[in-house]
Order: structure tokens, then sequence, then C-alpha cells
């Protein structure tokens, strides 16, 4: 620990363009984003990391459902399991891309991949009104079943998908677990994909048919670590305004109140970055010591290292 001072403890969450989509693609990339990663711990800091599951949770319920399709015998795979599942094969990646790099670079740190379960609201209003589209493209037959067995559907091109609710995240199941690593100074990987969501009833853990906010379960993670920062990677270089259009112009910085007055304007697209934006202001509360970093993870042509410059955000 440098100068006798306390670690800055900085939770980082990885975006699709950190990933990548296929097998080959996340291996690679993973590489890549473990150098950013080790950069920060040489840096001295106290890094945990959350992850987006997209693509990959997509994969693995399109290949569930298929093989409970050809093989009826076989019980359907719910998507709380899919997202366990995405967890764990990410984390395998990412641990083993991160150590490596750290031993390359003569550190010995351990790296460990938590799966976590982030409890959800049953009467959040997002189980009404579901809005995340998942799985294959389906025919109407297909649409048909699926939505026999409660599940709720969605016209798109070329057929029919899945479509399920985006709850907000309400607390993390093994906070205590990660909070106990990060204390004995471990790198930590948790909650990714938002996490696996759950309904919590008595002593049970109900798994929900939902997709959390990965960004807003990267906000509540840091809160809960008492993070100084929070690092949200993204596909762009900067937040914009006008993003798209002729006169885009980024933001360099900006308060939680500029940014919440950008929202009552419509300024950011709902979806991609507006997430982003929310989970900032919902990490920095009225801490005048916390800030948010909304960056690309991108190369510095002078020295090819890695960078992290973005948009920052403070109260």
């Amino acid at each position: 620990m440098k100068n006798g001072m306390k670690k800055r403890k900085i939770v980082i969450a990885l975006g699709h363009e950190a990933l990548g989509t296929t097998l080959p693609e996340q291996k690679e990339a993973t590489r890549r984003t473990a150098k950013a990663v080790a950069d920060l711990i040489s840096e001295d800091a106290q890094v945990i990391i959350t992850h987006s599951n997209g693509p990959q949770v997509g994969m693995i319920h399109t290949a569930m459902s298929e093989f409970a399709r050809l093989y009826p015998e076989y019980t359907a795979t719910p998507m709380s399991v899919c997202s366990a599942m995405s967890q764990g094969y990410i984390g395998y990646d990412l641990q083993n891309a991160i150590r490596t790099e750290l031993l390359n670079r003569g550190i010995y740190k351990p790296v460990a991949t938590i799966l976590t379960q982030v409890t959800v609201d049953p009467y959040d209003e997002a189980f009404y009104e579901p809005t995340k589209i998942i799985g294959r493209v389906m025919n109407r037959e297909d649409a048909d079943a699926e939505e026999k067995k409660g599940n709720h559907i969605t016209a798109v091109e070329g057929g029919y998908r899945r479509i399920v609710a985006a709850p907000k995240p309400i607390g993390i199941v093994e906070i205590d677990s990660i909070r106990a690593l990060v204390d004995a100074d471990q790198v930590v990987i948790a909650c990714g994909g938002g996490g696996i969501p759950v309904l919590d009833q008595a002593h049970n853990l109900q798994g929900a048919s939902a997709v959390i906010e990965k960004d807003l379960a990267a906000a509540k993670l840091a809160e809960l670590v008492d993070a100084d920062e929070l690092i949200i990677l993204t596909g762009v270089d900067h937040v914009y305004l006008d993003y798209g259009q002729p006169n885009q112009r980024p933001i360099e910085q900006m308060s939680t109140a500029e940014a919440q007055e950008y929202i009552h304007e419509g300024a950011f697209e709902e979806g991609t970055i507006l997430p982003k934006i929310e989970a900032a202001i919902d990490f920095i509360g009225n801490s005048a010591i916390r800030k948010a970093t909304i960056a690309r993870l991108g190369i510095r042509p002078e020295t090819g290292k890695e960078t992290l410059d973005g948009t920052v955000i403070h109260k």
C-alpha cells in the first residue's frame, strides 16, 4: 500500500465490447481486459469486476431450449439457471486471463468468481411489462407453446421471441462473501449479467424469469462494497449529446444534477446509455467523494497501453 494510504476501491462493469460474443472472441477480449485490470492493480487499487452477459446468456438459453425441444423428456432450463451458467462461463475466462496477466507482471493475487444471486421485488412493475428480448427466433407454433407455459412472446423480424422482465436489484445475497474476499485484497468477479435474479421467499430463494439491468446491479455492488469509483465500460469513448447526429459532442465531466437535467430533457437513449447514467447517479448518491466514469476500453497510440478515458460523473 503506497505511503500507508487506503487503497482506492474500484468496481469495473465490463460491457459487450470488453467480452466479445463467440468463444474465441471472448478468449481474446478477456486478455485485453485483463491488461487494463492489471494496470489498475499495479497502481495499488482494489478491483471488483462485474460484467454483461447478453450474447452469452442468449447463446446458452437458445442451446438449452433447442435441447429440450429435441429431447422432450428433459425439462426446459429456467432463465435463472441460464444466467448462472453464463456467470460461470464468463467468470472462468476472466479469472484465468487476469490471473495470467498478474503473474506475468510478478503480482500474486488470487482471482475468484462468485456465482451471485440478486434479489428483486416480486411486485416490481417490470414484471407486468416485460421488455428484455431473449432466446431464438421461433415460429408461430413454438411461440404458442411458450405462451401456454406462461411465458411472454413478442413479434420480431422472421417470427417471435420471448421477452422477460427487467426488475431493479434490491440486494446481493452473497455480499458478505464478496466483502470478505475484497477485504483480503483479492480480485473478485461478481454479479455477472446483473446477477441471478431471485425472489426471497422466507428461507427459500426462488429463481425469477427476468434479466436484471447489469448497470444498475453494478451500481448496487459498488454501493454495498463501499467503492470509491465505478467504471462502466461500453462501446463509446464518452457520453455524447445529440449522439449520432452531425453536431454530436462529448461530455468530459458532469455533475449528477446536470445528468438529471439531461435525463429530464430526454438527452440520453433508453436501453443504451441511459441505464449507465442512472447507475452512476444511484452509486454517487450524496457522496462528495465517489465518482463514476463511463468509457471505452481502447489502446493509447503513443504507448500501446489500454486507456480508460471517458465521461466522469461526480456530485
